[in-house]
């Protein structure tokens, strides 16, 4: 065992922490061949050799329950997907300038659960943060503007052009002058009337961009606001800001990518269960359950114009064996149910991290839908004044027992949970349970 100062690659806690030899040269390795940027999660790094379902294993066989990784959608390595994949990768992998019915599989399947919307075509990309960049030069050719509204701690991707909207890279990368930011509507932080106060918002942030000569292209939202805190609200409340950014000659974006897929339970897509038909819909991250592959949907007319004067082609994005993962994961939620358990279990969860408020002063407002909670770590529940500090020590004590969470918010003080599709309600206990003494220890 070695004590080391980690300041450099942690996400959570920099400080000197004691490590394992082999750790230590996992460590060190990655530093000199990957470089400064990156970071590990937890003050203590982990060190994964197997995923199975809902769970992750460390080199001495040790599990630790997964309620954070959103990518594995349907649990790590579920058959269904491994199996479409091998069988994939064996027979055909080509791109989108030649025939092959995968793709074209996979966009009826996509398509038909928007069929009540006018959403037509499906486009594919590699990442979430390149269905975010393409969405935007859609929208710049559709209306002629550079404008862009989103949420204070939102977080799109990293393009170069993205980047500029996605607040939560921190001050290093400076917003455009182009991006107007609004309140996230957190009606626990802010009061009643979060449909009006929205609207009035982006009606606000409307004006400014147009005072300063800039029209406006696109109002783009995680549409349960999953880097603002996690804010499911009262369903319906977008429509009121769509409706504005149409007005005003702009295109309305919901960006799919961590509350889609049927995650809320209640709906396969969090816009829907706004009432809401977007311009467009980015998709990423669950989309191929570990397999690179995202994308978008729109409407034909949306599109066009784009279509004509712009020939679009990603050497990844589509190819054949990506599409088998994608189309093996809408086959597995439908057939299995997945969006009921989403919803079921996802209430259970709910229900018991709420009665932790009983026995925990520190836990403030907890909210969610399906299986996406928040939960707000404070010092004082009346002024909800937010506790990073405690918000830090509590995840990683769950992850000294056994449990992976993480942190979101403007003050990193909102417990981000949010497990795979496939949880269970014994899953649930567990979670709880090491919850329950993590928040009971995290005052020392």
């Amino acid at each position: 065992m070695s004590v080391v100062d980690v300041s450099s690659v942690n996400a959570f806690i920099p400080g000197e922490v004691e490590l394992e030899e082999s750790q230590l040269r996992l460590i060190e390795q990655r530093d000199r061949l990957l470089g400064p940027a990156y970071r590990l999660m937890y003050q203590k790094p982990l060190h994964f050799v197997r995923g199975d379902g809902v769970w992750l294993y460390d080199p001495d066989g040790r599990a630790y329950l997964d309620t954070y990784n959103n990518v594995v959608s349907l649990g790590h390595c579920h058959p269904d997907v491994v199996e479409a994949i091998t069988r994939q990768v064996a027979t055909l992998c080509t791109n989108t300038r030649y025939l092959h019915e995968t793709i074209l599989e996979l966009a009826e399947s996509l398509l038909s659960t928007v069929e009540s919307s006018d959403l037509t075509h499906m486009m594919l990309t590699g990442s979430g943060s390149e269905a975010n960049d393409l969405a935007y030069r859609i929208a710049k050719v559709r209306t002629g503007g550079t404008g862009v509204i989103i949420t204070e701690t939102a977080y799109h991707g990293i393009t170069d052009a993205v980047s500029k909207f996605s607040p939560t890279l921190g001050e290093g990368v400076p917003l455009g002058e182009h991006v107007r930011c609004v309140r996230a509507p957190a009606a626990y932080r802010y009061g009643p009337n979060t449909a009006e106060r929205f609207q009035s918002d982006v009606e606000a942030a409307i004006a400014d961009l147009k005072r300063h000569g800039i029209q406006p292209a696109m109002l783009i939202v995680d549409t349960l606001f999953t880097s603002d805190g996690i804010l499911p609200e009262e369903p319906g409340f977008l429509k009121g800001a769509a409706g504005a950014i149409r007005k005003a000659g702009g295109l309305f974006v919901a960006d799919e990518v961590q509350p889609g897929f049927g995650r809320t339970g209640e709906t396969m897509w969090g816009f829907q269960r706004h009432g809401v038909d977007p311009d467009i819909v980015t998709l990423g991250k669950p989309m191929g359950n570990g397999q690179p592959i995202a994308g978008l949907l729109t409407r034909h007319d949306v599109v066009e114009e784009f279509g004509r004067s712009s020939r679009y082609f990603n050497t990844f994005a589509g190819n054949a064996v990506s599409c088998a993962a994608a189309a093996a994961v809408l086959k597995v939620i439908k057939r299995d149910r997945i969006m009921g358990n989403s919803r079921d279990v996802g209430a259970y969860l709910l229900g018991k991290i709420e009665g932790l408020r009983e026995r925990h002063e520190c836990l403030g407002n907890v909210r969610g839908a399906g299986l996406f909670v928040g939960a707000d770590i404070v010092t004082d529940r009346e002024t909800q004044a937010s506790d990073r500090a405690r918000t830090t020590r509590v995840v990683n004590a769950m992850r000294e027992n056994g449990v992976l969470i993480s942190a979101c918010g403007e003050d990193h003080n909102i417990l981000k949970i949010r497990p795979p599709l496939i949880f269970s309600k014994e899953n649930v206990d567990l979670f709880v349970n090491v919850l329950d003494n993590a928040l009971g220890t995290s005052n020392v």
